[in-house]
């Protein structure tokens, strides 16, 4: 019987037995880095855009901080619910016109500003809030897109591949992020440092035009050249259609019935995703990798201004910031060689504990008199633990990608990116509290400490399944090898 399935499944899905088209994976490649691109850069631009449109403030950029970091922490568990319900094609359609549409807006509304800058307060604040929630929309349709390509499309891609595969894509899908994440700020500070601010808005707005067609079409082309794609939508076709009789008058009946994660979110979507996530395996390692979220030991902007207080010049941080990004982009030619000797679970403690380790060198910058000194040991600190963050946030990912059922790993992924960007948010509102660059220090213990906490959840989690974090006896045979000699020739 099972031959003459495995016969059956060859016959109408022969490519799903065969390696992946190089074709189809640089597709895929190529429009995740369109997506992330166009993300990156709006990330770096949106806070030069608002210090300038409101000189001498931070306010502007606080509150949009806030509004992007609180629509994907009350929504992100919805929009994986929404990744989980609908065809691929559909998502897909939606996901990239969305998002560009939404930039498109932004930029408009950012030129217009900065074009006005006479504007009345009414007119004003509706450009304002028009930008801030275009931002909030594009990001919650690029996390909608994450969702899509990085917990579903690789993994269904690589099911019936060799083992590897999916720790190496993986590894380049972080890579492109990476490489967005350091190459996008350089492009978008070139045009604002030697063009103008208005020029660097109409040239996001152009990309998001001429990009979302290519973007479509390489994406497209993945979906129709995987079979198992369109498998995936043919049962989500299926499960819609059986849950509504055919013969039936009862208003009652046409409720779609409970079916698994989407049944429990018919009335409260939120409630029901958060179920759905709490009983998975991956909890802990999910809540331990959206600590490291609540943490001002990063390049991002309480640290930057904190730098450029202590007079550290921009070059300089930015020097930082790009070894930052590279040892990260290290991490992802270092995991798969590392997954594929001591497995993901394994993989992920020594990533966290040797961030940990390094984070070390933060907390010793503290006690540092000289305030110059000090801020290269801080940064030397942070982007050295960028080696083991990373490497960490591949191992998590891709534990939830074994680990998570089908049915469940858009709804999982939405919830994660929605921990994660409460982290985030609280993360904004300490600074806040502790606003005085002289108590950065402050925040650094703080910081220290939750990574220290997800460290401890971590080998928690570890315990648990392996009932044991290292090889004893490995331990005796390695101390054996050094007192025996000692032992037999004596002193």
């Amino acid at each position: 019987m099972g031959d003459e399935e495995a016969k059956q499944r060859l016959i109408e899905h022969p490519k799903q037995n065969e390696g992946l088209p190089t074709s189809l994976i640089w597709s895929l490649f190529v429009g995740h880095f369109l997506s992330r691109w166009t993300a990156r850069m709006w990330e770096f631009s949106v806070a030069l855009y608002m210090i300038n449109i409101w000189p001498d403030s931070l306010l502007l950029t606080a509150m949009y901080g806030v509004v992007e970091s609180a629509s994907v922490a009350l929504l992100g568990p919805i929009v994986g619910q929404w990744v989980n319900f609908l065809t691929y094609k559909k998502v897909l359609q939606i996901w990239t016109v969305t998002q560009n549409l939404s930039f498109i807006a932004a930029g408009g509304t950012v030129i217009a500003l900065l074009t006005f800058s006479s504007l009345k307060s009414l007119l004003f604040a509706s450009l304002v809030a028009v930008t801030f929630l275009s931002g909030a929309v594009a990001v919650l349709s690029t996390l909608a897109g994450t969702i899509l390509i990085e917990r579903e499309w690789v993994v269904l891609m690589t099911e019936d591949q060799p083992p590897g595969v999916l720790s190496k894509m993986n590894s380049v899908l972080r890579r492109i992020d990476l490489v967005c994440k350091l190459c996008a700020p350089v492009v978008s500070g070139f045009i604002i440092s030697f063009v103008s601010l208005k020029a660097s808005a109409l040239f996001f707005a152009l990309w998001n035009i001429l990009s979302v067609c290519l973007q479509y079409w390489l994406l497209s082309s993945v979906y129709n050249g995987v079979p198992a794609l369109h498998v995936k939508d043919n049962q989500k076709r299926e499960a819609v259609s059986s849950d509504v009789p055919e013969t039936s008058t009862s208003p009652q009946k046409l409720v779609p019935a409970e079916r698994g994660s989407i049944g429990c979110c018919s009335v409260f979507p939120c409630f029901g995703a958060w179920k759905v996530y709490l009983k998975q395996e991956v909890v802990l390692p999910g809540l331990a990798l959206a600590l490291l979220f609540l943490t001002v030991l990063s390049f991002g902007s309480l640290m930057t201004a904190t730098l450029e207080w202590k007079g550290i010049p921009a070059y300089v941080i930015s020097i930082g910031r790009g070894i930052s990004a590279t040892i990260g982009i290290t991490a992802t030619f270092t995991y798969p060689i590392l997954e594929s000797r001591i497995s993901p679970l394994r993989t992920g403690i020594w990533a966290i504990w040797s961030q940990w380790s390094l984070l070390v060198i933060c907390v010793g910058s503290i006690y540092v008199k000289n305030g110059v000194a000090s801020s290269y040991l801080l940064m030397a600190g942070v982007a050295a633990s960028r080696l083991g963050l990373w490497m960490f946030d591949l191992a998590v990912i891709q534990q939830m990608q074994d680990q998570v059922p089908a049915s469940d790993r858009c709804i999982v992924g939405g919830v994660q990116n929605s921990i994660q960007s409460t982290m985030d948010l609280l993360a904004y509102l300490m600074g806040v509290v502790v606003s005085n660059p002289e108590e950065f220090w402050k925040l650094i213990m703080i910081s220290f400490g939750i990574v220290t906490l997800a460290a401890i959840l971590y080998t928690v989690h570890v315990w648990r399944v392996r009932k044991h974090l290292f090889h004893v006896e490995k331990l005796y045979r390695i101390v054996g090898a050094f007192t025996v000699p000692s032992m037999v020739h004596g002193p």
